[in-house]
Formats: structure tokens, C-alpha cells, sequence
């Protein structure tokens, strides 16, 4: 069984085809979310702030990334992904913990770019 796998993925479709605000459903209302440009989120509710703030923030030119792997079993995945940006691309890592089909953590690793 791979459930973390299958909700990293997704995630990812999500991520990418869609807006930060459609990734709430996929957050336990206890959930942490870590970004080493953002910083620690902590619970459902302040994670939707900071989705919907993200969708704000990048508007009309939302970050486009390419999803490199993915793999998982049941309560963890991780993914390695591109930022794709003129500047340059980022590569980053995405750890995910899941409990009843839910991310209870999410934490991308990554060095942040000086221009975001």
C-alpha cells in the first residue's frame, strides 16, 4: 500500500495545475507545514491563510515546477522536485507524513533564492 505516495501525488497535481487553496482538503487540522522561506505553519486554519496568501502572492504568475520522483510507502513519502524560474531553477526535496489519508507533516527542503 502507498497511501503517503498517492497523497504526495496529489499534492503535486494539485500543486501544479491548480490553486494553493485546493491543497486545504489535504491537511489534518493538526498538521505542521514547513518551508524554509516561509517559515513553520502550524494547524489547518493557519495554514489556509497561508495558501490562500500564496495564490495572492503570485496572482496570475503562479511558480511553475517539475516533479523529478516521488516515492512512499503507507505513513511517509518524499518527493524531489524543480522551481522552474528565469532566474534559475531551485531543486528541492518535499518530506510528507500522513496519518487517516491526511498530511499531518509537511516540510519542503530547499536553499532559498535570494530573489523569490
Amino acid at each position: 500500500m502507498s497511501a503517503a505516495k498517492d497523497l504526495a501525488k496529489k499534492f503535486w497535481d494539485i500543486q501544479m495545475n491548480g490553486s494553493h487553496a485546493d491543497l486545504l482538503p489535504l491537511f489534518a487540522e493538526d498538521a505542521v507545514f514547513e518551508d524554509p522561506a516561509i517559515g513553520r505553519v502550524e494547524g489547518k486554519p493557519a495554514i489556509a491563510r497561508l495558501l490562500v496568501h500564496l495564490d495572492k502572492l503570485f496572482g496570475d504568475n503562479p511558480p511553475e515546477f517539475e516533479l523529478l520522483e516521488i516515492a512512499g510507502d503507507e505513513t511517509i513519502a518524499w518527493s524531489r522536485w524543480l522551481w522552474k524560474r528565469p532566474q534559475g531553477d531551485v531543486e528541492g526535496v518535499g518530506l510528507y507524513k500522513v496519518r487517516d489519508g491526511q498530511f499531518i507533516s509537511y516540510r519542503d527542503v530547499f536553499a532559498v533564492p535570494e530573489e523569490i
